[in-house]
């Protein structure tokens, strides 16, 4: 029986939870999630988990916050004057923006504080620092 290696493309069903048990993400009920190994598309503690997988395996994993969205980083939360918003926006705690880096790349940011003079920011991912659990099912080797 095949099982997955570096640079295979597989599609897999998973059940996120972090470490208390609350359920985060879930691909039942849609599609399951396709990647490449090597490309980056996952968190590295979740290609790690499907390496030497065989169709129709199942297993459950703790990914460790190093291996998952990193640590929490207090430098990622910033200031942004009102004035630099486009005037549409009205901004709010909870919501969420997108901001594009010089290079193109698009940022999502979560509003965390509105004053008169600014809103406070945080581009950090809101499963950074936190250890993630994964049940998974390998579906496919592509």
């Amino acid at each position: 029986m095949s099982t997955v290696k570096a640079n295979d493309t597989v599609r897999v069903h998973y059940t996120g939870k972090l470490a208390d048990g609350e359920i985060f993400d879930d691909s039942r009920g849609r599609e399951p999630i396709e990647f490449t190994l090597g490309a980056g598309q996952v968190i590295p503690g979740f290609e790690k988990a499907v390496l030497d997988m065989a169709v129709s395996d199942t297993k459950t994993v703790n990914i460790p916050s190093a291996d998952a969205y990193g640590d929490y980083r207090p430098e990622l939360i910033q200031a942004v004057p009102l004035s630099e918003l486009p005037e549409e926006i009205k901004p709010e705690v909870g919501m969420q923006l997108v901001s594009q880096a010089p290079d193109g790349q698009q940022i999502p940011l979560v509003v965390t504080e509105v004053n008169d003079d600014n809103i406070m920011v945080d581009a950090n991912s809101p499963l950074a620092g936190k250890d993630l659990v994964f049940d998974l099912e390998l579906v496919e080797i592509k």
